[in-house]
Parts: structure tokens; sequence; C-alpha cells
């Protein structure tokens, strides 16, 4: 089994900045060997998808509305990836999910039914 624990979520105004951190831990998968994203899911809307990275870190996805603003990466040491969000929207508001599967391929994983594992969430809420 493979644990997931997001962080860094909290109350930020908006044009603000955040961190999100999701560590990776358990016994039968490296971090390593994971293909990762992020997903968010908003108060009375379906969850989806952020950003997604290969097991490498070559490849990455982002979905339109976060272009340019965030980025996803991953740090192999200490088993753990992150969302650097910037110039955030009261519209990023949302719960915040890491999700993983294991691959070892080049290719990123857009969607939630993609993924094996999943950690509990961290709300971020961005006020006006």
């Amino acid at each position: 089994q493979v644990h997931l624990e997001e962080s860094g979520g909290r109350l930020v105004q908006a044009g603000g900045s955040l961190r999100l951190s999701c560590a990776a831990s358990g016994r039968t998968v490296s971090e390593y060997s994971m293909a990762m994203g992020w997903f968010r899911q908003a108060p009375g809307k379906e969850r989806e998808s952020v950003a997604a990275i290969s097991w490498s870190g070559s490849n990455t996805y982002y979905t339109d509305s976060v272009k340019g603003r965030f980025t996803i990466s991953r740090d192999y040491v200490k088993n753990t990836m992150y969302l650097e969000m910037n110039n955030l929207k009261p519209a990023d508001t949302a719960v915040y999910y890491c999700a993983a599967v294991a691959d070892r391929s080049e290719i990123y994983y857009p969607h939630a039914h993609q993924y094996d594992y999943w950690g509990q969430g961290t709300r971020v809420t961005v006020s006006s």
C-alpha cells in the first residue's frame, strides 16, 4: 500500500501564493516509480484534474485554468510532490488531493480514474 498525505492548504488572499506538499510512503511502491497528480474539488462541484507529472518528472500536464500560475514538481529524496500555486484566485478555492499510480513510463495521467492511491486532501481557501 502507498500512503499519501497532503499539507500546506490554508486561507490566502487573492493574488497570493501557496505551496502544497504530498508526502508518499509505503512498503511496496516507492515514490520514484509512480506517476502522480493533483486534483481539486470545490463545494458542489465534481473533482477536477489540476496537474500531473510522470514518474521521471520530465513530462507534466496542467489544466488550462492554472497554466502559467501553478507548477508541479517532485523531490525523490524526500518522496514528496509539490504544487506551487501563484496568483491565486477565488476560483481556486477547493480541497486539493494528491494521487499516485505505479508507473515507470514517461506518461502523465490527467484523469482521476487512472489513479490507485489518494490522499485525504488539504483545503485551500482564496478570499477576494
